[in-house]
């Protein structure tokens, strides 16, 4: 299926289901703008997303992506991004779909799969490629479901699977077929992140991720942010500033009150990092 096709289906499931488009059938969202974004910190989870039309920047640590229209975007890892959308307006909008991965399923192909053969090179969480025909024709099958509930009972985990399989398969899949080898470092590094998320407020020193990956602390650091481009600690510096944005936009509390429920002890120092992150203090977002 040309990805013109996809892009066609994707806006008429859009436009005839409205916002139940993105709650029928979980881990699967379709997004259309009609103008640029500002910039936003947000958290990716594994996800596969592929760009019909438009185009967007995300930034994770040290590495900028530009992804245009036929790129797929392949996220192995949970980690901190900045992204907005650059190319959209009401004639030609931003169009894109994404998918949720499943670890699960990846561990299933491993069963049947087995080791993959040759060197399997560290890469960063976020690889963007051309989307091949074979990925376009399964997101199609997989989208499709939204409008049969009686197929997708039936056919959406084998479609899932299929997924999965190419996107291993596909030349932004680098990362997931490392992370079918259980004693790869992005297996490893995985096991810190999880630590991460689970306990970004506390105090975590570099030794003892490393420990929870079953690592040394110097090649710990060192896969660390070859996988997501950025150091252990400031890893959970941008959970915390993330999480904190999302508080004060939602009303949850003062900077002072969000500031200590990340993480920090010292307010000022909270408010002095927001401001480098976002390039405006807590209170701005905490007013609007």
């Amino acid at each position: 299926m040309p990805i013109e096709a996809l892009a066609r289906q994707v806006d008429r499931l859009l436009t005839t289901l409205g916002p139940a488009a993105n709650t029928q059938m979980p881990g699967l969202f379709l997004l259309r703008e009609t103008a640029p974004t500002a910039f936003d910190a947000m958290v990716y989870e594994p996800i596969v997303c592929l760009i019909l039309q438009g185009a967007k920047e995300t930034t994770v640590g040290d590495r900028r992506f530009t992804i245009a229209s036929g790129q797929c975007v392949v996220v192995s890892h949970d980690v901190p991004v900045v992204a907005r959308i650059t190319h959209a307006s009401e004639d030609a909008p931003y169009v894109a779909l994404v998918i949720r991965l499943d670890v699960d399923v990846l561990r299933g192909l491993y069963d049947e799969l087995g080791e993959q053969d040759g060197p399997m090179p560290a890469a960063c969480c976020m690889q963007v490629a051309p989307v091949d025909e074979a990925t376009v024709d399964v997101l199609s099958r997989y989208v499709g479901l939204l409008e049969d509930r009686d197929s997708a009972r039936v056919l959406l985990p084998l479609v899932r699977k299929e997924l999965h399989f190419r996107l291993v398969r596909s030349a932004s899949g680098a990362t997931l077929r490392s992370l079918l080898r259980r004693d790869s470092h992005a297996n490893h590094v995985a096991r810190a992140i999880r630590a991460l998320r689970a306990r970004f407020r506390q105090r975590l020193t570099v030794d003892e991720l490393a420990r929870e990956a079953g690592m040394s602390a110097s090649s710990f650091h060192r896969h660390f942010k070859a996988v997501t481009r950025t150091t252990p600690l400031q890893y959970q510096k941008d959970l915390r500033l993330t999480e904190a944005r999302r508080q004060l936009r939602a009303g949850r509390g003062t900077v002072s009150t969000v500031a200590y429920d990340v993480g920090y002890e010292s307010p000022s120092q909270f408010s002095r990092e927001y401001a480098r992150k976002f390039g405006a203090p807590p209170r701005v977002d905490l007013a609007a």
